[in-house]
């Protein structure tokens, strides 16, 4: 008897599961309360195990995908035993049997966004004929959104690639095949006494059954995070509290797994979380040469042949979209800039004196600029209309701020994922907010979500040493906030009304507007509100 083995209803609310790891593979006998797989939902992590004695003999449903509550993940064979030769008939020459690998997975171009309908292949890590592993890299994408790593959605063999680097595919489209080593067996034939595996290609296409099911790797990246150069993956559910909380992907990692295989759980997050604000955690978190600069500098290398005059180097798909989007801006928004200075002081003497303190205690590494976002947040609040984009002949003000931080990409990129709902942050969660989407963006591991609905930007060209700049509007919003690099120098102060120079860190900030919308008066009472915040910072609620 066939038994369907269903994606189990997990609370009155649960409605889908996705499937994070199959313990049994197609063929393999299995126990009744034997665990087969484990899911995710929104709510909780479970093991699922079998209902039965029998044998697994289909699977339905691959890990990382998200199906609705009811619907078969697999078929186990109750009578899988019942294969083996009775007792009463002659012995005769039973064919042994070999594995032929599994299903034909079609590969496709991901979703990576509502608007987003291709994407261009911009490098294979895996050549025809590799074996890869679930959750291995098998090639990266780049669409007008976000650039990306797509991961293998099972193990198995890359038996054809469809298309090649550069090559631009429409969402949906397979780019490669997998053959999956999750196979059934079959037996050889029997010839003259002896065993004879057919090895014509068109009779082993015959007996591999191709599946028409479409993986989405977007699943994967959205609800699956796996760490670089690591094998811990986190559900959906252990993503969405760390995101939450502000917990970022360096710091989750640092958390020990009492899940299966070490996996971190819903349990172990929220008992890090208890012991992190009682105070128990007072342990070095990362080292200092885990935390990552904002941005790594790295010098380019370009060399001429003898009498080359001329090198033609062609620009790859993200400097081609970042070439588009300046130009778009450009012919776009009436750009307009104002600058500022700002006194660091208050702040810098902060810094200093707790740098250590917060980096030992809570791996947390005090920057500039958690405080300057702040300081514009609070601009944004002031002036809405700051936090506003045109729409034809209309205003459309947001009542949520999705702050963008520009991130630059070595080799020569430039990304700006945003965080959402900044203003629902404090300093500790913007900080820990802006190194995780720094990370995320160098290591290829953001999603369609984070560079998608910003409502204002902020760029640190003084990470170079410049102390000026006029950046340009990431559209559709009105005004982006450029950070000069902070140097001491020399300025005229006033005490009791006594002049003096002092010696003071200082800062300008810049504000590229869209006149179009933001006058002058609208645009430099921001910087001023900025400019004050930072300058008079209450340092007393970081």
């Amino acid at each position: 008897m066939k038994v369907d083995i269903i994606m189990p209803k997990m609370g009155e609310s649960i409605n889908e599961g996705t499937l994070i790891k199959w313990h049994k593979k197609k063929g393999d006998k299995v126990k009744k309360d034997e665990i087969i797989y484990e899911i995710s939902t929104d709510k909780v992590d479970t093991e699922i195990p079998s209902p039965e004695d029998g044998v697994l003999v289909d699977i339905k449903v691959f890990e990382q995908e998200t199906v609705e509550v009811g619907t078969v993940v697999a078929v186990i064979d109750t009578n899988g035993e019942a294969a083996a030769i009775p007792d009463e008939e002659p012995k005769k020459e039973v064919p042994s049997t070999t594995q032929v690998g599994g299903d034909l997975i079609d590969v496709p171009m991901p979703k990576m966004g509502e608007s987003v309908m291709e994407g261009t292949i911009i490098k294979w890590h895996k050549n025809t004929g590799d074996p890869v592993k679930r959750d291995e890299i098998i090639f990266e994408i780049s669409t007008d959104k976000v650039d990306t790593e797509v991961p293998s959605p099972v193990d198995g063999t890359l038996s054809e690639i469809l298309f090649k680097e550069n090559d631009t595919v429409p969402v949906g489209v397979a780019v490669a095949k997998i053959l999956t080593s999750t196979g059934i067996s079959k037996p050889k034939e029997v010839k003259n006494g002896q065993d004879h595996e057919k090895d014509h290609d068109q009779e082993k296409i015959e007996k591999v059954k191709p599946v028409s099911k479409v993986l989405h790797s977007q699943q994967t990246q959205i609800t699956n995070y796996q760490s670089p150069g690591t094998n811990r993956f986190y559900s959906p559910l252990v993503l969405n509290i760390a995101r939450t909380e502000g917990i970022s992907m360096s710091e989750l990692e640092m958390i020990q797994g009492t899940g299966i295989g070490g996996r971190v759980s819903k349990l172990d997050v929220i008992n890090y979380l208890q012991n992190k604000r009682s105070g128990k955690i007072s342990e070095t978190i990362f080292k200092a040469e885990q935390i990552k600069p904002a941005i790594e500098e790295k010098s380019e290398q370009l060399s001429f042949e003898k009498g080359e005059r001329v090198k033609i180097i062609p620009m790859d798909n993200i400097r081609q979209r970042i070439m588009y989007h300046m130009v778009n801006s450009r012919d776009t928004s009436v750009h307009v800039t104002a600058m500022i200075e700002v006194d660091m002081s208050r702040i810098h003497n902060f810094i200093e004196k707790y740098r250590n303190e917060f980096l030992q205690k809570e791996g947390l590494k005090l920057t500039y600029m958690a405080f300057i976002t702040y300081a514009a947040i609070k601009g944004l609040k002031e002036f809405p209309l700051m936090n506003a984009s045109i729409d034809g002949n209309n205003i459309a003000v947001k009542n949520y701020i999705n702050l963008g931080i520009a991130v630059a990409v070595e080799p020569n990129g430039l990304i700006v994922p945003n965080i959402k709902n900044a203003d629902e942050k404090n300093i500790r969660g913007l900080a820990r907010a802006i190194a995780d989407l720094g990370n995320r963006s160098r290591s290829k591991k953001l999603v369609p979500d984070d560079v998608m609905d910003g409502t204002f930007s902020i760029t640190n060209y003084g990470v170079f040493g410049s102390l000026f700049g006029t950046p340009i509007i990431n559209q559709p919003e009105v005004g982006i906030l450029g950070i000069g690099a902070v140097t001491k120098k020399p300025v005229v102060v006033e005490n009791n009304g006594i002049e003096s120079i002092a010696i003071k860190p200082m800062m300008y900030l810049s504000l590229s507007h869209d006149h179009r919308l933001v006058d002058g008066m609208l645009g430099g009472k921001f910087l001023k509100l900025v400019k004050d915040t930072l300058e008079s910072f209450d340092t007393s609620i970081v």
